[in-house]
């Protein structure tokens, strides 16, 4: 299993905050907030290599809390070591 180091999942936050503004010009359908957290979501499942059994599903028209919840629930058994991941999303989702 591949695990995220929280220094990894840091940068990929920083570089998502970096780009968005191209980032939400390039997928208008949402929030910037709901967009930022599906991009995260989406490196995320490429960078663990999610299995689609482990990749997280949506009834509905998911919303921001929808996608942060799945970025955490991603991360839940991911971690290489234990850190505070809603620091990052906060961060990332400062428009």
């Amino acid at each position: 299993m591949i695990k995220i180091s929280e220094n990894e999942f840091a940068r990929f936050c920083e570089g998502i905050y970096e780009d968005r503004e191209s980032i939400c010009r390039h997928n208008p359908i949402g929030t910037p907030e709901e967009i930022l957290l599906w991009m995260l979501l989406g490196c995320l499942t490429y960078y663990l290599s999610l299995p689609e059994i482990e990749t997280p599903c949506f009834n509905g028209k998911p919303d921001a809390a929808t996608y942060r919840n799945a970025v955490l629930f991603v991360l839940e058994n991911r971690r290489a070591t234990d850190f505070e991941a809603e620091i990052y999303l906060e961060k990332l989702t400062e428009i």
